[in-house]
């Protein structure tokens, strides 16, 4: 062992076990003090098992959530009990999240116990991380604008992967009905282990694009793609009249779709799942394929499709008496949209609540709330915003159509938690990336101020 390595190793663990003491979560700092000596630090970590990683713009964390559980359920390989995943379940996805977390389990010669890693990686973090770390199946969701102000355009981001790819020679779990996703399919001539899904036509489908998108043009011959069909955003199913791009038979698809019975067929079996946005059922296709690869048995992956929900502000519930809210995470035009067909496709009169920070983390350019389609709502009878840039949404979703008078706006937490609750009914909400704790911190709060359970 390096001696570098082994001091890397020993003042990382004397940072958790003094961030420990003093109550604090290591979160990013210890990988972050690690990085700033050394920033090929994670080559100090051990790692023997498989490495399945997530990533893309929205999804990351629910679809980690669901192979973390899915893997968790393996029996070990002496019978004893369950295997041990680790995975960083709160999102911290950065190659400083990543070490600082792989600090919590390792020993002092940065060996990890585990039988699988199972990851959540930001997008232009993979390359970072990966060339440090033997990676073993890759799964990439989407790729959407997001934080340009961090990130730049998405064509920056594609890029970053695709130089990875190039030289990547392990699964590869790409989604199908992205043109952005699909064309990775290529990056690399030689990579015999390249898995696509996709998700059959749905109810909400659309001729003409009904939301901001990306990728429409061929990334092979610059022709423009032609759509028989749009999902959401850009996604769906796309092909090159000039090239061909886009004619992909996808390995596993998900068809069948019976929203009344939150119901739907992959590969002739039918599987149910808490949740059936059109998004969240892409998720869910990428997680099949995944445990297909690894042989997991289909009565597993039953079981958490129909029982888990990840409830840390992805599609999570909250209650009080005659009223429900369904709370989502939405830090781009494109997840705030598919929180919004949610709604639309709920035939019930219903409020919503929309919050909207501006914090270093969230981007400090809001300027993409003029991308999210506010132009129908269907039944929404009272609007309250809140967050650090409360009327900024407020202003938005005014000059989509919406009757003025209808939107509350409360910049303090606690009071829109409590305003939302005023009327009886069924409400959701919108919250952007630091907004989504707090909300949910402040909706428990008042949920049990008024002797509900949160």
């Amino acid at each position: 062992m390096k001696i570098i390595y082994f001091f890397t190793i020993l003042f990382g663990k004397l940072m958790v076990k003094l961030l420990k003491l003093a109550g604090r979560d290591a979160g990013n700092l210890p990988g972050l003090v690690l990085w700033t000596f050394n920033h090929n630090y994670l080559k100090a970590f051990k790692i023997d098992c498989p490495i399945i990683a997530v990533t893309g713009t929205n999804g990351k964390t629910s679809t980690t959530n669901f192979l973390n559980r899915i893997f968790a359920e393996l029996p070990s390989k002496d019978g004893s009990g369950k295997v041990k995943v680790i995975t960083n379940m709160q999102g911290n996805n950065l190659d400083t999240g990543i070490g600082s977390m792989l600090l919590k389990y390792c020993d002092m010669k940065g060996r990890v116990e585990a039988d699988y890693l199972v990851l959540e990686v930001d997008e232009s973090h993979v390359p970072v991380i990966f060339r440090q770390l033997p990676l073993e199946t890759l799964v990439i969701l989407n790729f959407f604008r997001d934080q340009l102000d961090r990130n730049g355009e998405v064509e920056t981001l594609i890029l970053k992967v695709k130089g990875f790819l190039e030289t990547y020679e392990g699964n590869l779990i790409l989604n199908a009905d992205d043109p952005n996703v699909a064309r990775l399919g290529t990056a690399n001539p030689n990579n015999k282990k390249v898995h696509y899904y996709s998700v059959e036509k749905y109810e909400g489908a659309t001729s003409e694009l009904y939301e901001a998108g990306e990728g429409r043009f061929c990334p092979t011959c610059g022709e423009t793609l032609v759509y028989d069909y749009y999902q959401y955003s850009h996604i769906g199913r796309f092909r090159c009249p000039g090239c061909g791009f886009g004619e992909i038979t996808p390995e596993v698809q998900i068809k069948a779709l019976d929203f009344e019975h939150s119901a739907f067929e992959i590969e002739g079996e039918r599987y149910t799942a808490k949740h059936m946005g059109i998004y969240h059922l892409y998720n869910l296709s990428a997680v099949y394929l995944a445990a297909k690869l690894y042989n997991i048995d289909h009565g597993i992956v039953h079981r958490i499709f129909e029982s888990f929900e990840v409830n840390n502000g992805r599609l999570e519930q909250f209650t009080l008496g005659g009223s429900s809210l369904l709370l989502n995470l939405a830090k781009n035009p494109v997840g705030a949209n598919m929180t919004l067909r949610l709604l639309n496709q709920d035939k019930r009169e219903k409020e919503l609540l929309f919050v909207l920070n501006d914090n270093v983390a969230d981007g400090l350019d809001v300027s993409w709330i003029w991308d999210i389609n506010f132009s129908i709502f269907n039944g929404v009878t009272r609007v309250v915003t809140s967050g650090t840039r409360a009327y900024d949404i407020a202003i938005r979703i005014k000059c989509s159509g919406y009757d003025p008078d209808k939107i509350t706006v409360l910049p303090d937490l606690d009071d829109a938690a409590a305003e939302i609750f005023r009327h009886e009914g069924v409400k959701y909400g919108i919250a952007n990336y630091t907004a989504i704790q707090p909300t949910r911190a402040a909706l428990k709060r008042y949920i049990e101020s008024k002797g509900g359970k949160a």
